[in-house]
């Protein structure tokens, strides 16, 4: 009885880490609840970030591109962890070296995810180095024009496949945008393509390429930046389209890859007047983060925030106030606000007042850490 309870448990352990949803190290490691409970409040807050890694120049580091990880550089992680670090071209000159930093990175005590904009095209942080021999992508759109789903696939996995290969744990691609406006110089090409019901699958098709090599997906930019004509880097971007219309064009793709268990999505900072009534950036909405997108396309995974350093936020908000916003509009993790310092003490702030209670952080959390635990990061 025993002997065969054993071969039933490796049965398992083989069948699940096969189809990529867990390793070795998932099965392990401790329960997301016992996870939340060891952590401070202090620690809580920081896992809701993604940064730079030079955003430890807060707090004394040297300034300039982070390409490796001193000794100092180390003891300040330590002190101020958080969730995730994005990765951009200055953080990368070689294979060897951006090997040794995502080494380095997930040796903390509290490693985070590393993230990158791996989309393939003009958006390629690693295939946009001449120092690494890998599959180079004109774009998107060039991918989906055969209309075959194989290709979308393979170019997931292909871009995947070296992502793993370095200690990539997030890339921040697809883009499931539909390109309605052919003057929108921010997406255009980025995208599949301006048909929604044709970009849907090949999505969803790339997306599993990504997740065969063991690579977390993110789809952007909810709830969709295809038919904007401005760039919310700058300042307000908006769309002038119907929930009517959003619903029948752009939620489609989002819809499909989030019924296909994408593990992440990331909001955009577009204003969607006809639909609030006012220039609300959609990641500081409650309507479009926890009303449309948690509850009405039932996505359960982790929500992540743009750039918060872009335009569309910072010319128009302070930096601990946004992030406070968004965390009550419903995401979960606030990526690269403009000033690091003044948002994470915000949220501190806000959680010590009773603005934000901890239950609200907790809820984040669990879906962060079931993120990192899948990723082997505890």
């Amino acid at each position: 009885m025993k002997h065969s309870y054993i071969v039933k448990l490796a049965l398992v352990v083989c069948v699940a880490c096969l189809f990529g949803r867990c390793n070795i190290e998932t099965l392990f490691a401790p329960s997301i609840e016992v996870q939340i409970d060891e952590l401070t409040l202090e620690e809580k807050v920081g896992q809701l970030f993604v940064v730079t890694p030079e955003y430890l120049a807060a707090y004394g580091a040297p300034k300039g591109a982070v390409t490796h990880l001193s000794r100092q550089y180390k003891t300040l992680y330590a002190a101020h962890p958080v969730g995730g670090v994005c990765l951009f071209a200055e953080n990368i000159k070689n294979p060897e070296q951006l090997e040794e930093l995502c080494e380095d990175l997930h040796e903390m005590e509290l490693p985070p995810l590393i993230c990158i904009d791996e989309e393939g095209g003009r958006v390629a942080r690693i295939a946009g180095n001449r120092a690494f021999d890998v599959k180079r992508f004109k774009s998107m759109a060039d991918v989906a024009k055969s209309g075959s789903l194989g290709d979308a696939f393979k170019a997931g996995k292909q871009i995947g496949d070296y992502l793993e290969e370095y200690g990539i744990d997030i890339d921040f691609a697809p883009v499931a945008d539909v390109n309605t406006n052919p003057k929108n110089r921010v997406i255009n090409d980025r995208a599949f393509s301006s048909d929604p019901e044709k970009a849907a699958p090949m999505i969803v098709a790339f997306l599993e390429g990504l997740e065969r090599k063991g690579i977390s997906g993110c789809i952007k930019h909810f709830p969709g930046h295809g038919d904007t004509y401005a760039d919310s880097h700058v300042g307000y971007a908006k769309t002038e389209r119907t929930l009517a219309q959003m619903e029948q064009c752009e939620f489609i793709p989002f819809r499909e890859a989030i019924d296909a268990d994408v593990r992440m999505v990331m909001v955009a900072h577009i204003s969607v007047p006809k639909v609030l009534g006012d220039m609300t950036p959609s990641t500081l909405s409650p309507k479009m983060v926890d009303e449309l997108l948690r509850e009405e396309l039932g996505f359960d995974g982790v929500i992540i925030t743009d750039g918060m350093a872009m335009g569309a936020i910072a010319k128009h908000y302070k930096s601990g106030e946004a992030a406070v916003l968004a965390l009550e509009a419903g995401v979960d993790m606030l990526l690269m606000p403009e000033d690091f310092v003044a948002a994470y003490e915000g949220v501190l702030a806000a959680v010590r007042s009773g603005r934000l209670t901890e239950e609200r952080i907790d809820r984040s959390l669990q879906r962060i850490l079931k993120l990192k635990t899948d990723h082997g990061l505890y």
